[in-house]
């Protein structure tokens, strides 16, 4: 990526992946919102980048006209595209996000039940005690990396107690996420490894609870009916495949970033520390500044939104964080306010994509915020230069030294 030219103009050339639009994509979206709301590339395969929130309103209800099969930001080549004939009624290898209406209805509707407000609750002790046994680990020190001690595992752990796979493995299934997500959304080869790891692990995990059922998702999912059939076996481990990988970096970024947030902000911190009714208003003000998650469309028909005519193979990034900043739909939409009365963001999407974990994602913040404040209510960030970031798919911090 360090190789790449810089961009001149990122109306006309933009790139996800330049470290500084990584760090503060803020500037540019605020410029191309104004210049040129729906800006172009022809880097990473070509793509097109809306920052407007009324302009991903429209873009994600085009259904069939922008199609999910492949919501990577970064495609492969159309002839290295290897999709699974099995997974034809099914849409892909990640049924429901990369499955289009009507194949994704009952796979998405299979979800649903598993992550309601009821459901992901009684996940929440859990949580609770994962986040005071972490903080035990390194409260006595008095320092630590609050992005690798702390937020990754929250996550991690509590999607891996829901899936039904071990807990303790945990640091390898980050491993294959960061390879899949991070390194691979650049590299192929590294794509296609961790892919394939992630598909053999739980091929044999779905195997194994076919064999010998379990009171956990997998034997869940077995269990369901499509049309009449049971479940693909390989709709299965799409599905599993699906729900570690979105489970894990979405809600990591978006902690590591509220984290951040307050670290730098004392003003905030002093809030969150001392008002706990503002939790809620606060963790949902933290999810629209800092949104983690991009995802693709491909056109399949001609379509326009606004000056621009989208052609069919063209690819749209659905570039929820800006419209996540447009003035148009956000009152100061710039600023950070905490108790925000109005707040209509779309850090989980919208319309039928919408992420069936948001519960689940709003649970953990709640949970990881609480027990942090409760635990740690002055902290601060100790070198700034050390902040490291990641972007393209899912944007957040991977390094947060933290003293207190």
């Amino acid at each position: 990526m360090g190789t790449n030219p810089p961009v001149d103009d990122w109306a006309t050339d933009y790139d996800i992946f330049d470290e500084d639009y990584v760090k503060d994509p803020f500037p540019v979206w605020d410029e191309l919102r104004e210049k040129c709301p729906i800006a172009h590339t022809e880097r990473w395969g070509g793509s097109w980048l809306p920052t407007r929130y009324e302009d991903l309103q429209a873009l994600v209800r085009m259904v069939p006209e922008l199609s999910s099969r492949n919501v990577l930001v970064v495609s492969q080549k159309r002839e290295d595209r290897e999709f699974d004939p099995v997974l034809a009624e099914y849409g892909n290898s990640a049924p429901p996000i990369t499955s289009d209406p009507p194949d994704h209805v009952p796979m998405r509707r299979m979800l649903l039940p598993l992550f309601s407000p009821k459901a992901t609750e009684a996940h929440r002790p859990f949580t609770e005690a994962l986040c005071h046994e972490l903080i035990d680990g390194f409260i006595e020190k008095g320092t630590c990396d609050a992005a690798l001690d702390y937020a990754v595992h929250i996550p991690a752990k509590t999607i891996a107690k829901v899936i039904g796979v071990d807990v303790e493995r945990t640091d390898e299934f980050v491993s294959w996420i960061r390879g899949l997500l991070e390194e691979g959304n650049t590299d192929l080869e590294k794509r296609n490894k961790y892919n394939g790891i992630l598909r053999q692990f739980f091929g044999e995990l779905v195997d194994a609870r076919k064999a010998a059922p379990r009171d956990d998702l997998i034997s869940h999912l077995l269990a369901q009916e499509v049309n009449g059939q049971p479940v693909a076996r390989n709709a299965v481990i799409g599905m599993c495949n699906l729900l570690l990988v979105a489970g894990i970096d979405t809600t990591w970024s978006s902690l590591g970033s509220a984290l951040l947030h307050f670290a730098t902000h004392p003003e905030h911190r002093r809030r969150m520390a001392t008002e706990p009714d503002l939790f809620p208003s606060a963790i949902e003000e933290m999810l629209r500044v800092y949104a983690p998650v991009t995802m693709a469309r491909e056109v399949t028909e001609e379509v326009k939104v606004g000056d621009v005519t989208f052609q069919p193979g063209d690819k749209v990034l659905l570039n929820f964080p800006a419209a996540n900043h447009d003035p148009a739909a956000f009152e100061d939409a710039d600023k950070v306010i905490l108790d925000r009365k109005k707040n209509r963001h779309i850090a989980f999407g919208v319309g039928s994509h919408r992420c069936a974990g948001s519960n689940l994602a709003r649970m953990e913040m709640d949970v990881a915020l609480r027990v942090w404040f409760e635990r740690i209510p002055e902290f601060q960030l100790t070198d700034p230069d050390a902040v490291t970031w990641v972007g393209g798919q899912v944007r957040g911090p991977r390094h947060l030294p933290f003293k207190f």
